[in-house]
């Protein structure tokens, strides 16, 4: 029987604020999953702590409610064990970036083919905005007592740098974007990050949905106009075309470069796409026989009381 939108929805009260841009991006995974009928008994989604740990709790497939900053190395662990699952992580900017930044890094080197999203707002929102690490250098929202004092950390540059194969941005009030650039991500062979722009109408009042729409550009006598584009819509070509490392390197270099522009204009969209690099389980492959056919997930956890589940092969492989 072929699954609808609503069989991707709960019965569980979301309690987050008004015009939070969670709701567009719970909306949008729901959207995608139905789009692509993914089923729901083999479809994950790990959450970490923060507004957007909730999301887990809003899809109705299995989830996982993980700790602060260690949604990655969950969400790694179950494709791992089980690579027949559609594994998506999820986790706001401080989860992710702050005490959750070395496992973002060490995750883009193995390239599991699994989706993680960001949910950026620039705050810590559920511990009352606090500045998070994409809030910029010298801001001051109305959470804080003194403008931000560290500088921001660039989410695509990193993406870019720790070797995600798909890097891409959204943002959250544009829903039906963003539900497109969901289904290409988790489409994707390889490790794919999705840094999400959304406003917190409670704590972060200057990145709001008038600011994002470029209601004050009027104001200072310039010419009013979205701060939204699509790369889409201009001659940016994000996909690495062959196995040629000047040619990869041109792109990381464009999408680095392109990953800057903020301000007046904030470009939304796939930045870069490789697909010819293999994902982390094509390399298990090569060095444990049968692993597709038999992975941990497959195998007796026990007998007689006591674990047989070998693993140790997986865990020397992740080894650096």
């Amino acid at each position: 029987m072929a699954l609808k939108l609503a069989d991707y929805k709960t019965t569980v009260h979301n309690d987050w604020c008004p015009g939070c841009g969670d709701f567009g991006i719970v909306n949008a995974l729901q959207m995608a999953l139905a789009e692509m009928g993914k089923e729901r008994d083999k479809t994950v989604i790990f959450s970490g702590i923060g507004c957007s740990g909730k999301t887990s709790h809003f899809i109705n497939t299995y989830g996982i409610h993980t700790l602060h900053g260690r949604v990655l190395t969950f969400a790694q662990g179950g494709k791992l064990a089980n690579p027949e699952l559609t594994v998506v992580a999820v986790g706001g900017d401080g989860d992710g970036l702050g005490i959750g930044a070395g496992h973002f890094v060490a995750a883009g080197r193995r390239n599991i083919d699994m989706t993680y999203i960001i949910f950026d707002n620039g705050v810590y929102g559920l511990t009352k905005g606090q500045a998070s690490p994409t809030l910029k250098l010298g801001e001051k929202t109305k959470s804080l007592p003194f403008p931000n004092t560290n500088y921001d950390v660039n989410p695509i540059g990193l993406a870019v740098a720790s070797g995600y194969t798909f890097v891409a941005r959204a943002y959250s009030y544009d829903v039906r974007h963003l539900k497109d650039l969901i289904v290409q991500a988790v489409q994707h062979k390889g490790l794919s990050f999705l840094d999400v722009l959304q406003p917190c109408p409670t704590y972060n009042d200057i990145n709001t949905r008038d600011w994002y729409a470029g209601e004050d550009l009027a104001k200072e006598s310039l010419e009013r106009h979205s701060r939204i584009y699509k790369l889409e819509d201009t001659h940016f070509d994000p996909l690495v075309h062959y196995s040629d490392e000047i040619e990869m390197n041109e792109k990381l270099a464009q999408a680095l470069i392109k990953s800057l522009e903020w301000g007046n204009k904030i470009p939304i969209g796939i930045f870069y796409k490789n697909d010819l690099i293999s994902p982390f389980t094509t390399r298990l492959t090569d060095r444990i026989p049968n692993y597709m056919e038999n992975p941990p997930a497959k195998q007796n956890i026990s007998k007689d009381g006591h674990p047989i589940t070998d693993v140790s092969k997986i865990l020397d492989s992740l080894q650096v």
